[in-house]
Order: structure tokens, then C-alpha cells, then sequence
């Protein structure tokens, strides 16, 4: 880009998966899009285990060889050691190779005509005239983007809401894990939950081993724990019976959960926001790609409309709509997190283990609530997981050319 300040219809910022889902939908369209993040290379740093649930790779198509083997069975253990196994008919999980998939979305927005712009820090969001101005910090120097729109895709603690005045994320988990491959794996592939509020106060430990690679991770509220020595507790105690030293650590991971729930203001006529920003994290179980990648169709859409001149389009996306249907998973998550003491997580697995415990586990493993539908549809991609460039003399592709 010059150094001259350009203007475009949307800025994005961040290209995480809400990033570039929105980014990739909008440039389709025959949007004008910037998509700024502060990292050169999405496949590295990434912060999440990248677990997607059945109903997303149904809705929602991803490249064959970024989706790990199918995971069926579910272990929830127990502080003492006891185990409840629940199995699934269906492939209700696959551990997404999240730098694979961020480096193919990034390519497919920008072949739909995307402009990218790698390093670049978001410093500040200042109104002006017809949109708003975005100021960047970038190893070139200063850079300057005028918007008519802006989108925040920036993580759970998003500068872009504050400086839009929109609501942010105050309640949150941390969580960290190790990554590794060539784990030997006795049996299938399954997903490992052990609720042990020493190691994950308000929260699980996880161990994910689809037979490819082995995440093993804790996560909990900041205050109750340090997330790094509970991960090193935890890998020592040799998870799930893995023998970790048998393969090959490959990366740590770690970052910010949201799980306050949708946030209720998350638009404005200046810009909304997206994905973790947004609080679009389920509250119970902390999952994030669906609900993400379902607002993130959602906010595509009416900012198109925005930008068309739909004066009631910003309405549809409104956050306290989503909330109040998650009223119960909000009282789910208040209960988890009192549960402190090592005693009271033994009596809840306990309880899980009789029918209708084990009905209400296989319901939060295997259901398909994770976020609700947004009356959007959800699947423009390619089977292969790009997205359609405008077809050739579409006043789409026009637009395209004229950036």
C-alpha cells in the first residue's frame, strides 16, 4: 500500500478466523476491504486448540487435509481419577490445523480481492468524514486507512470496541497448551476433559489426540490459578495415559477466553464487531470457531447491506438478541465457576455418571446449541473451502478491477 492514507469501504482488523471469514464474504460481494493484523504470518502464534464441532464442518467447508481424523469418544475424568466414557454416532469433533487454514482463507480473500496488510498495529480509530480514519504502526512506518465501515476481529480485549464506544469483554478465562506429534495412541481418537478445579479453576484441562497430533491444555479464571504451572503439573501426570515423551513438542499456545456471553452492543453506524470481540464464545463449554464463524456470516451480510444504503440492516445485529437466548448456559457457567473445591467436582462427576447425568454430558459434548441460528445463510464457499471470485462482467468483478 502508499503512503498515502487510501479509502476503502471496510477496514477489518485482525485476521483470525472472524477476520477473515468476514473479509473474504465482503470482498465477494464487491466490497472495497482492508484486512490489517499485527501479525506477518498468520500460521504463526496461533492461539487456539482449533477444536470444530459437527455442526460447523456441516455448515461450514474447510480443505479436507487442515481437518484432523474424526473424533467419536469423549473421557470426562474425574479429580480422582474416574472416567466417563460417552461415544457419538456421528464425527461430532476434528482438531482443525488452524495455520493452514488461516494461510488458505487468507489466499481465497485475497484472490476475492482483498487487500492485505501484514504488521500492522492498530493504534487508534477517530471519526471522520463519511466513516472513520485508522491510524496503524507498521515496520514501514505510520499508515493511515480512511473506512466507511470498520469491523473489529481483535481479540477479547478489542481496542476497535473501545474506540467505536462499544461494549468489551469483562469477563474472561486464560488458557495454555502444549502441542505435540507423533504421540503413540492407544485406540481411537478422543477428546479428554478433566474437571479439576486445581488445575482449571471454573473450567476443564483437555487433552485432544485424533492420532496426528495430542493438545493437551488447562484454561480458568486468572485470578484462581497460574495457567503455566497447572500445564506443567498437568503434562507430568502423563495425561490420559499418553506417553508424551514419545513424540515431539511442536508449539505452546495460550490467550483470552470470553465467556460473559454475547456482549449486548456490538454495532454502531461506524462499525461492529466480530468473533471474540463480540463475546461470541459460548458461555458453558468456552467454544468459540461456530459461534465465530456464524456471526462473523451474519456481519457480512448486513454490512453490505449497511453500505448499500439498508438504513435498518445494522439492526439485525444486534448482541442483547443473541444473549437472551443463552440465559441458561449463562446460570451453567455462574455454577461451574463457584465449583472450587476438588470434593464438590467429585460429586458433580458422580452425578454425571447416573442416566440422566450421563444424558445431560452426551447433551454438552454432542448437542448442537453451540450458537443459535442468525437467519443468514451460511455456506457461499466452494467445497473446497475458497471463496467464488466474482464471476467475469458482474458489476462485483467491476469493482474489483477499479481497486
Amino acid at each position: 500500500m502508499s503512503a498515502a492514507a487510501p479509502r476503502v469501504d471496510v477496514a477489518v482488523v485482525g485476521a483470525g478466523l472472524a477476520g477473515l471469514e468476514c473479509a473474504g464474504r465482503l470482498a465477494a460481494r464487491g466490497v472495497s476491504v482492508l484486512l490489517a493484523d499485527r501479525r506477518r504470518d498468520l500460521a504463526r502464534q496461533v492461539h487456539t486448540t482449533g477444536i470444530f464441532v459437527r455442526r460447523t464442518l456441516e455448515d461450514f467447508p474447510f480443505p479436507e487435509d487442515a481437518l484432523g481424523p474424526a473424533i467419536r469418544h469423549v473421557t470426562l475424568w474425574s479429580p480422582a481419577g474416574r472416567r466417563l466414557d460417552l461415544e457419538s454416532r456421528e464425527t461430532e469433533f476434528r482438531v482443525g490445523r488452524m495455520g493452514t487454514i488461516y494461510t488458505r482463507r487468507l489466499a481465497d480473500a485475497v484472490a476475492a480481492g482483498v487487500e492485505w496488510a501484514p504488521g500492522w498495529r492498530l493504534l487508534g480509530v477517530t471519526a471522520a468524514a463519511g466513516g472513520s480514519r485508522l491510524a496503524f504502526d507498521s515496520r514501514g512506518g505510520p499508515r493511515a486507512v480512511t473506512a466507511r465501515f470498520v469491523i473489529g476481529a481483535d481479540g477479547a480485549a478489542s481496542l476497535v470496541a473501545r474506540e467505536l464506544g462499544l461494549d468489551r469483554n469483562r469477563e474472561w478465562i486464560v488458557g495454555v497448551e502444549d502441542v505435540f506429534t507423533g504421540v503413540p495412541l492407544e485406540g481411537p481418537p478422543r477428546l479428554h476433559a478433566i474437571l479439576e478445579p486445581r488445575l482449571a479453576p471454573g473450567y476443564i484441562a483437555w487433552v485432544a489426540a485424533d492420532g496426528v497430533e495430542v493438545h493437551v491444555g488447562t484454561a480458568g479464571y486468572p485470578g484462581r490459578f497460574e495457567p503455566v504451572a497447572a500445564l506443567d503439573r498437568l503434562l507430568a501426570a502423563r495425561p490420559a495415559g499418553l506417553d508424551l515423551a514419545r513424540g515431539r513438542w511442536r508449539e505452546r499456545r495460550g490467550g483470552r477466553i470470553p465467556v460473559g456471553g454475547v456482549l449486548p452492543r456490538i454495532a454502531c453506524p461506524r462499525g461492529l464487531l466480530v468473533g471474540d470481540a463480540a463475546g461470541a464464545v459460548s458461555p458453558l463449554t468456552a467454544g468459540g470457531l461456530d459461534p465465530c464463524l456464524r456471526l462473523s456470516a451474519l456481519a457480512a451480510e448486513v454490512t453490505a447491506s449497511a453500505l448499500a444504503g439498508d438504513g435498518a440492516a445494522l439492526g439485525r445485529y444486534a448482541g442483547h438478541g443473541f444473549r437472551a437466548r443463552f440465559v441458561s448456559r449463562l446460570w451453567m457457567r455462574r455454577a461451574i465457576a463457584a465449583v472450587r473445591l476438588p470434593a464438590l467436582a467429585e460429586l458433580a462427576c458422580l452425578l454425571l455418571r447416573t442416566p440422566p447425568g450421563r444424558a445431560l454430558a452426551a447433551h454438552v459434548f454432542f448437542g448442537r446449541g453451540s450458537f443459535p441460528d442468525v437467519g443468514v445463510e451460511v455456506g457461499e464457499a466452494r467445497p473446497g473451502g475458497a471463496w467464488q471470485p466474482a464471476p467475469p462482467g458482474s458489476p462485483a468483478a467491476a469493482a474489483q478491477r477499479r481497486r
